[in-house]
């Protein structure tokens, strides 16, 4: 299976600096994390985006993204986003809105609530779903975190739970 991960940053990717005793996006820690996986038939594009917390993502960088997914969507059986949980439904909006009606392969965006550095980040253990989900679901604009897959659109980050919901769900007290 052929996909492209597409990293922008965000909770997933910071690292610690020691000598700022700070947490910033300067790079991406995706080849660490496929390192940890057995991924025998899987070939993965790796596409750096942009290094950014998602709170700082402004519809100019939701336009890389989307590009950036376009340009993809040619060579990939799915397509996996890295991105921070902030503004992940905003980004994930945008990809459905203007992708959806003619999307042939699944889309999936992933984050983490705390740094794949961390401990306890459950950064590997989202990427680990999303790259299932990829081979799972039909095509579509969806986010793999924390065992569940939601489509687009709808799904909001619950930050009570810090999980991600659907409307629906909400509604219907699900």
């Amino acid at each position: 299976m052929r996909v492209t991960i597409l990293t922008t940053g965000g909770t997933i990717e910071k690292t610690y600096n020691e000598l700022e005793g700070s947490l910033r996006n300067d790079r991406s820690v995706l080849d660490e994390i496929l390192g940890t996986l057995r991924l025998p038939d899987l070939f993965i594009r790796h596409v750096s985006v942009m290094h950014k917390d998602s709170l700082e993502m402004t519809d100019e960088d939701r336009e890389q993204i989307l590009a950036a997914v376009a340009d993809a969507l040619p060579s990939s059986q799915a397509v996996i986003v890295l991105h921070g949980t902030d503004t992940l439904e905003v980004t994930g909006e945008t990809l459905h809105g203007r992708l959806a009606p003619g999307l042939e392969v699944p889309v999936i965006l992933t984050g983490a609530m705390r740094p794949y550095e961390f401990r306890d980040s459950d950064a590997l253990q989202n990427v680990t779903e999303a790259l299932l989900a990829a081979r799972l679901v039909l095509p579509g604009v969806y986010v793999a975190m924390h065992n569940r897959v939601l489509r687009f659109p709808g799904v909001f980050k619950d930050r009570g739970s810090l999980s991600f919901r659907r409307t629906e769900e909400v509604r219907t007290g699900e």
